[in-house]
């Protein structure tokens, strides 16, 4: 089951062919629901060559395996997978490929490290304990790690229930006022990586998109907070170009709130496509999850980069 839970991320492989291929199929197949079947199979069918390679032995002769029952706890272990993909604000596609929708709870941070800190406890204390208890002779009863378990369960259960209520009071916020005199369209709210009372938030109104650090435990936006205004750029041949791209195309399905730059170069033109999702003016790496199309002076792509790597298409 811990080899079927990380089983999904498989999918980084694709990053060897190359980074646009990568970032078009990460959280794809992978992370669905009918595509985990096929990643379990191949799980418990690894699990079933060793045992073979073993000479079909096991520690209990009078329980042979059951790989029916073992690819159920493995599809099981796999859907918790996409479970804790989807907390974060990057997404998952489980009903792909028949619904390619990107879905995402955005009420933790990619790298949550209160969760870490407690799952990390959940696996080291039950063994000191036992230690301890070894030294000094105390039987055990039960399954080591039992209670450890539930208690981590059980705080991770709470952080994600304070982190969506704090969450619900963000969005709220962000929807109960103006901007720039303008009505919101449509607002999101995305988690700080230690601290569940700050969220960064991105609004949509009709003309433009802003941007705006909100504090959850006060009812409303801080008028004082600094804002940020990109207004939305028309649309060019050029831009159309680059969005009819390959890249331009993945990008766009999976950007929530996508933001494009063009740069007139000797050669033609760069494109540059980010998502204000990960696209904080306070933050210094504004390029993370950046992605660039290249064109001539004829509107062909001649390159298409994400990050700081890229492809001739």
């Amino acid at each position: 089951m811990t080899l079927a839970a990380e089983a999904p991320d498989i999918d980084i492989l694709g990053n060897l062919k190359d980074p646009v291929f990568g970032f078009a199929h990460h959280r794809g197949f992978t992370h669905s629901f009918l595509g985990l079947l096929l990643v379990q199979a191949l799980v418990v069918g690894l699990i079933y060559v060793i045992w073979r390679l073993r000479g079909r032995k096991t520690k209990d002769p009078n329980l042979p395996p059951r790989w029916g029952l073992l690819l159920l706890f493995a599809y099981l272990a796999g859907l918790t997978h996409i479970l804790l993909d989807f907390t974060n604000n990057y997404g998952v596609r489980p009903f792909w490929p028949f619904w390619e929708k990107w879905y995402s709870w955005d009420i933790v941070f990619i790298i949550e490290p209160l969760l870490l800190i407690l799952l990390i406890g959940g696996l080291v204390v039950p063994g000191l304990f036992s230690l301890i208890n070894d030294e000094i002779g105390v039987r055990r009863k039960g399954p080591a790690g039992r209670l450890a378990a539930v208690v981590v369960l059980l705080g991770v259960i709470t952080v994600w229930g304070v982190r969506d209520y704090e969450h619900r009071r963000a969005v709220n916020a962000l929807d109960s006022r103006l901007y720039d005199g303008d009505d919101p369209v449509r607002v999101s709210a995305y988690p700080n990586w230690l601290n569940p009372f700050r969220w960064y938030g991105v609004v949509e109104t009709q003309d433009f998109f802003a941007t705006v650090q909100v504090d959850s435990s006060l009812p409303d936006v801080d008028p004082e907070s600094r804002m940020g205004i990109r207004r939305k750029p028309e649309e060019t041949p050029v831009t159309l170009a680059a969005k009819r791209s390959y890249l331009g195309r993945v990008y766009l399905d999976w950007a929530k709130y996508p933001v494009v730059e063009t740069e007139q170069i000797d050669s033609g033109y760069i494109v540059r496509f980010r998502d204000l999702r990960y696209y904080d003016p306070n933050q210094t790496r504004r390029d993370l999850l950046g992605a660039s199309v290249e064109l001539d002076r004829s509107l062909h792509v001649v390159r298409e980069g994400f990050g700081s790597r890229g492809r001739k298409p």
